[in-house]
C-alpha cells in the first residue's frame, strides 16, 4: 500500500477530530499506509491523444506577460497552451466527485456541464454540472494576468447533506507531446516536465492525498478511484510516457456541505519556474485574478467601436467574436493569429499532420490572417490589424516573395503547398490598414512579382492557376483565387506608386486587367449539366470551363467528376472585392445552381456545404472524420458559418437586406458563444451520436474565421458595402 505522508506526524483519530473541531465536515481522514515502490508501474501508459475539437470556452488573460491559453470541452478544461498558441502543453484538468462508497463521477462522463460566460465583456467562463439532488460543481476559469498560470475557482454544494470528496485530474501533454513526460510530487504540490517545459499543480486549500501515474494502466489515479472511491494506490513519480496526475482537494472552506477550493496550474520552462508561478498565482487569491482578467477585456472592449446597430439583436455574439479573434493572437509572436485552438477529428485515432504533434489549426495560414485582419479592422483594433501585416511580411514571406501554406506562430513553415490567394491576401490587407510605406512594400513587390511570373504547369503561359485554391485539395483556376490575385495585383500598384514605382504598378495594373477580363473565361461553363444558363465552377483543371476535365475530390470525395458538376460560393469573392457587380447576371445564374446543390436550411437559419461532393465531415451518422481511400465517399462536409457569413456580404453588394444571414451565424453559437467551423446540416439521421440541425458539429470550434465572418458581416450590414472592399479595386472595375 501506498504511504501519505502528512505534513507533521497526526494519527487517523486525531485527524478526524481535528477536522471536526474545524467544521471540516466533508474531510475523511486517510490511515497512513505502507511506502510503494517508486516509480509508478504501467510505463508508458495508453497512447496519448488529443481531446475533441467541439470547446465550449477559449480564453486567455488580455496582458502580454501571461503567455497561458485554455480551452473546455465536454465540462473540463481541455487542451491548455503554454508558452504559444501553437503549443498545446495540457490535455485536460478534470475535476472528480465521490461519495466515498458507492459512486465516482467524473466531469466529461457523468455530470452534463453547461458552460457560460458569466460576463459578455470577458473570456471568463463559468461551467455548472452535477449529479441530480445530489450535488451541484460549480467552476469558474480563468488565467492570472500577472504570470504565466491557469486558474480554476471550484465550488462543490451537497444538496441532500451527504459529505462528498473533489478530486482533481491532471493530463500534461508538454511541449504538445504527450509521451515523454515525468510526474512527481514535490511537498503538497505535483510538478510535471519533459526537459522543455514543466507545470506545477496546486491549490488552497492545499491538495490532500495525490499520486503520479500512467494513463490507463492500474497506476492511473482514475482507475483508482473508480475501482473503490478511493485514493489508495499512490506514488511519488511516474515517466518518462504519458502520465497523469490525482489528488484530493482536501478541506472544507466554508459553510457546512459547501467546499471551495482554488486550483492553480502555474507553467515555466523548469520545475522550479513552474512551482514558482504557481506558488505566487495561489497568493494572489482568486478575487485578485478575476478582477484583473475581467478588468482586462474590459479596457479591450472600451477602445473598439461601438457594436454596429445591426448587430443590436446578436450584441453578445458579436463581442464574443471580438474577444476569440483577439485572444486568437499570439503573444510572443505579435500579428500571428492561429485558425483554431483546437485539433478536430482526432476523436482517439491518429490522424497524420493532426494528431501527434498536435498540428494544423493551431498554426497560421496568411489567407485566415487575411479574413482575420479585416474584421479587426472593421471593428476597430487597428493595431491589431496592422501587427498582422507586420508579421506576415517580415516573419512569414518567403524569400521569393511566396507566403508558405501555413507556419506556426514563429514563422516556420509546416504544410508545403503554394496557394497564390495566401500570396495575393497579404497585400490587399497591407492597403486595407495604410501599410504602405517603404519597409512594407518591399514585401509586397515580392509578392506582386511573384504572381507576375507564376506560370501555368500544364501549358507554361503566365496565368492565375493555383497549385492549391482555397479549401487546399485542388489545383487549377478558381474564381477565388483569381479574385484574390486580381485584388492583391491592384492594390500593389496602388502601394507602388505611393513609392514611387510606377512602373512596376502599370504593369501589375496591366496583367490584373487582363485577369479579370478573362476570370469568366477561365471558370464559367455554358455547358455545365446543372443549369441551362451559364454558372461559375468551383474551378477549371485546363481554363477550358466547357470540357469535362474530370478529377478526384480528395477529402474522402469520389473519383473521376466532371469539372462541370462541381460547384462551390467562393467567386463570391468577385463581387466582395468590386471585380463583378453584385448584380451581375452570371453571378445570379450560379448562385441558383449553388442554392439548389450545396444550400441547407436548419432551424437556425441557412448554411452551405463547401463545393460538390465534399468529403471534410463527420460520417452520415456522426462519426469521425477519417483519411479514407479515394472514392469512398464515408464522411460527408458539412454547412460552414463562414460561407453564410460571405452570402450575406454579397447581398449588402446586390442592395439587399443581409440579417437573416447574420442571425444564422449567431446562432450557430454554443451555449459558450463558441461557433465552429460547420455545423450539422440535418441530412439524415440526426442528433446523437452527433448534433443537432443548425449547431457545431466536432469540427474546430471556436474556427477564429466563423467568428470573424459575423463581425465582418455586421459591418458591411452598418456599411452598406463590404467592409474589405477597397475602391481603388471596385472603381477600376464597377465604373
Amino acid at each position: 500500500m501506498p504511504v501519505r505522508r502528512p505534513s507533521r506526524p497526526l494519527t487517523a483519530a486525531l485527524a478526524a477530530v481535528a477536522a471536526l473541531l474545524l467544521g471540516a465536515t466533508l474531510l475523511v481522514a486517510v490511515p497512513t499506509a505502507a511506502a510503494p515502490a517508486d516509480p509508478a508501474p504501467g510505463t508508458p501508459g495508453r497512447k496519448s491523444t488529443w481531446t475533441e475539437a467541439d470547446k465550449t470556452g477559449f480564453g486567455t488573460a488580455r496582458a502580454r506577460r501571461s503567455n497561458v491559453w485554455f480551452t473546455l470541452q465536454r465540462g473540463r478544461v481541455s487542451e491548455v497552451f503554454y508558452p504559444d498558441l501553437s503549443t498545446p502543453s495540457v490535455r485536460s484538468l478534470e475535476l472528480v466527485v465521490t461519495d466515498g462508497t458507492s459512486f465516482t463521477d467524473r466531469e466529461t462522463v457523468d455530470m452534463r456541464p453547461a458552460t457560460s460566460r458569466p460576463d459578455a465583456r470577458s473570456l471568463r467562463f463559468a461551467q455548472i454540472g452535477g449529479r441530480d439532488g445530489r450535488y451541484r460543481l460549480t467552476k469558474h476559469v480563468a488565467t492570472d494576468p500577472r504570470r504565466d498560470a491557469l486558474v480554476v475557482r471550484v465550488r462543490l454544494t451537497s444538496l441532500d447533506g451527504g459529505r462528498y470528496r473533489l478530486y482533481v485530474q491532471h493530463d500534461p501533454a508538454l511541449a504538445n507531446n504527450g509521451m515523454d513526460d515525468r510526474a512527481r510530487t514535490v511537498g503538497r504540490t505535483l510538478v510535471a516536465s519533459d526537459g522543455k517545459v514543466a507545470t506545477a499543480l496546486r491549490a488552497r486549500p492545499r491538495l490532500g492525498a495525490r499520486t503520479n501515474g500512467y494513463a490507463g494502466s492500474r497506476s492511473d489515479g482514475w482507475r483508482d478511484l473508480r475501482r473503490d472511491h478511493d485514493l489508495d494506490r499512490r506514488h511519488r513519480s511516474a515517466g518518462p510516457g504519458n502520465v497523469v496526475q490525482t489528488a484530493r482537494v482536501s478541506r472544507v472552506n466554508g459553510l457546512p456541505g459547501r467546499q471551495r477550493a482554488t486550483i492553480t496550474l502555474g507553467f515555466g520552462r523548469r520545475p522550479a519556474a513552474a512551482r514558482a508561478t504557481a506558488a505566487a498565482s495561489a497568493r494572489t487569491g482568486w478575487a485578485s485574478v478575476q478582477r484583473r482578467y475581467d478588468r482586462g477585456w474590459h479596457r479591450y472592449v472600451r477602445s473598439l467601436k461601438r457594436v454596429p446597430a445591426t448587430a443590436a439583436s446578436i450584441e453578445r455574439e458579436y463581442l464574443a467574436s471580438a474577444l476569440v479573434l483577439a485572444a486568437a493572437e499570439d503573444k510572443l509572436n505579435p500579428g500571428a493569429v492561429v485558425a483554431s485552438p483546437s485539433a478536430p477529428w482526432v476523436w482517439g485515432d491518429e490522424v497524420p499532420d493532426l494528431s501527434s504533434p498536435s498540428g494544423a489549426y493551431h498554426l497560421v495560414w496568411s489567407r485566415d490572417s487575411y479574413e482575420f485582419g479585416s474584421a479587426m479592422w472593421a471593428m476597430g483594433d487597428r493595431s491589431a490589424a496592422r501587427r498582422i501585416v507586420d508579421w506576415l511580411f517580415r516573419v512569414q514571406q518567403k524569400p521569393d516573395g511566396s507566403f508558405p501554406q501555413n507556419s506556426d506562430v514563429q514563422g516556420q513553415p509546416v504544410w508545403s503547398e503554394l496557394q497564390l490567394d495566401e500570396v495575393a491576401l497579404p497585400i490587399v490587407l497591407a492597403r486595407l490598414t495604410g501599410k504602405t510605406g517603404r519597409a512594407t512594400y518591399r514585401g509586397v513587390k515580392r509578392a506582386a512579382d511573384f504572381l507576375a511570373r507564376f506560370r501555368d504547369e500544364e501549358t507554361g503561359r503566365r496565368a492565375p492557376y493555383s497549385p492549391q485554391e482555397r479549401w487546399e485539395n485542388q489545383s487549377g483556376y478558381s474564381p477565388n483565387s483569381i479574385a484574390a490575385q486580381i485584388a492583391g495585383l491592384v492594390c500593389a500598384a496602388d502601394i507602388a506608386r505611393r513609392n514611387g514605382d510606377r512602373a512596376s504598378a502599370r504593369r501589375w495594373l496591366r496583367l490584373a486587367d487582363r485577369w479579370a477580363a478573362r476570370v469568366k473565361g477561365w471558370t464559367v461553363t455554358t455547358t455545365g449539366p446543372l443549369s441551362s444558363r451559364p454558372y461559375f465552377l468551383r474551378l477549371t483543371k485546363n481554363g477550358r470551363p466547357d470540357t469535362a476535365s474530370p478529377y478526384e475530390m480528395g477529402d474522402g470525395g469520389p473519383v473521376q467528376i466532371d469539372q462541370r458538376r462541381v460547384v462551390d460560393p467562393s467567386f463570391l469573392a468577385l463581387t466582395r472585392w468590386g471585380i463583378l457587380p453584385g448584380t451581375d447576371p452570371v453571378v445570379a445564374s450560379s448562385l441558383a445552381v449553388v442554392d439548389q446543390e450545396l444550400r441547407v436550411q436548419t432551424p437556425n437559419g441557412p448554411f452551405w456545404r463547401r463545393f460538390s461532393f465534399d468529403g471534410y465531415g463527420e460520417t452520415r451518422d456522426g462519426g469521425q472524420w477519417e483519411i479514407t481511400e479515394p472514392g469512398t465517399f464515408t464522411t460527408l462536409g458539412r454547412g460552414w458559418p463562414i460561407l453564410t457569413g460571405e452570402r450575406g456580404e454579397h447581398e449588402v453588394s446586390a442592395g439587399r437586406d443581409a440579417s437573416s444571414y447574420l442571425a444564422a451565424v449567431a446562432a450557430a453559437a454554443n451555449d459558450g458563444d463558441m461557433i465552429s467551423e460547420q455545423v450539422w446540416d440535418g441530412r439524415p439521421p440526426t442528433g446523437r451520436p452527433c448534433c443537432q440541425a443548425g449547431e457545431g458539429t466536432r469540427a474546430a470550434t471556436p474556427l477564429v474565421w466563423s467568428h470573424g465572418a459575423l463581425v465582418r458581416l455586421a459591418w458591411t450590414m452598418q456599411l452598406g458595402r463590404p467592409a474589405d472592399q477597397q475602391a481603388v479595386v471596385a472603381r477600376r472595375y464597377l465604373r
